[in-house]
């Protein structure tokens, strides 16, 4: 399965988390995405990111100051079955 890539070097806080999440929406479950990005903030922001909304945080480096992120999108929540009354 190859990686979805979404590039936002250049961007700044909170634009790189933002488009992340769009695309993390379009998703199916287990697939994964690599960020590019130049934001130093980033670092902090996807794992904030990853922690609050449920998405794995798989991997994170930097090389020649690009920041590459995998994130692995959440399984869906099961469908709530109504309370009998």
């Amino acid at each position: 399965m190859s990686d979805t890539i979404l590039d936002v070097k250049g961007l700044n806080c909170p634009l790189p988390v933002l488009r992340a999440n769009r695309v993390l929406r379009g998703m199916a479950p287990g697939e994964r995405l690599r960020i590019l990005a130049t934001d130093r903030a980033a670092v902090s922001d996807f794992q904030s990111f990853c922690r609050e909304t449920g998405h794995a945080l798989v991997a994170w480096s930097e090389e020649s100051g690009i920041l590459s992120f995998v994130i692995r999108r959440r399984e869906d929540p099961p469908a709530t079955e109504p309370t009998p009354k």
